[in-house]
């Protein structure tokens, strides 16, 4: 699994890439299928001045990537708020999975036991 975090017009300082680092293990720990994940911290300029800090993540799992990202006033509550996002699809993920795998044992046909007794 590669992990690659960037920063657009600031600097990553070792704390930020260590905090992003932790609330990423939460993740990794839901799902094995995961083959990159690239997070984007960026410093906009938007019309609103009070949400400057953009998180965002891409994670890139086998046959599907999941997409998540957040504004906040705080850069460490743009990754909390991005991490809450791709958290609940990555479970939402999960469970399909785990439904699938369901199904095809309910789908399987009951053996017959008809037995014609003499």
């Amino acid at each position: 699994m590669n992990t690659l975090i960037t920063g657009h017009h600031l600097d990553l300082t070792p704390a930020i890439r260590q905090y992003v680092e932790e609330k990423l293990k939460p993740i990794t720990r839901h799902l094995d299928l995961i083959t990159e994940i690239e997070v984007i911290l960026a410093l906009e300029t938007p019309a609103d001045k009070d949400l400057r800090q953009r998180a965002e993540i891409n994670l890139r799992l086998k046959g599907e990537t999941l997409h998540a990202e957040h504004h906040a006033e705080d850069l460490y509550a743009a990754i909390d708020g991005v991490m809450e996002k791709i958290d609940r699809q990555a479970i939402k993920v999960k469970g399909k999975i785990k439904e699938h795998r369901r199904e095809s044992t309910k789908r399987m046909e009951e053996p017959a036991t008809d037995v014609e007794e003499d």
